[in-house]
């Protein structure tokens, strides 16, 4: 088994969606979770501490997720970084463009708050294989 997974990074414009994000990631799977409600300010808080896998919204205003994904990838501290779309577009031609651009995989919106940590873990598991 490979590294463990303790701190993830929530990019969302929505503040209740980080609020359950975040409450769901702590309480139900233990782990550290930094919320940031915009892809400018992400970009700025990964240099600050980096973290083990990063959550980000496709569709926000000023930057969007596509955009904000690219950007993280040209930072070199997150190039085995998994970077993780949540959205409510999940049609197979979407998720196809999706990971053909970058993203490690695609949660679905709304996310089931009771199962979230454990999908969330699937991925990470699913990456270090």
């Amino acid at each position: 088994m490979g590294k463990e997974l303790k701190h993830i990074l929530c990019i969302d414009d929505e503040h209740d969606i980080l609020e359950v994000a975040k409450m769901c990631l702590e309480t139900v799977g233990g782990y550290t979770v930094t919320c940031i409600d915009s892809g400018t300010k992400a970009l700025k808080q990964v240099q600050q501490s980096k973290p083990d896998l990063i959550l980000v919204d496709y569709m926000m205003p000023e930057m969007d997720g596509p955009e904000t994904l690219r950007e993280l990838r040209f930072n070199m501290l997150l190039k085995n970084t998994p970077i993780v779309y949540m959205t409510a577009r999940v049609q197979p031609k979407e998720v196809k463009e999706y990971l053909e651009n970058g993203a490690t995989a695609v949660i679905r919106k709304p996310f089931d708050p009771m199962t979230l940590s454990q999908e969330v873990q699937r991925i990470w598991d699913e990456f270090h294989e």
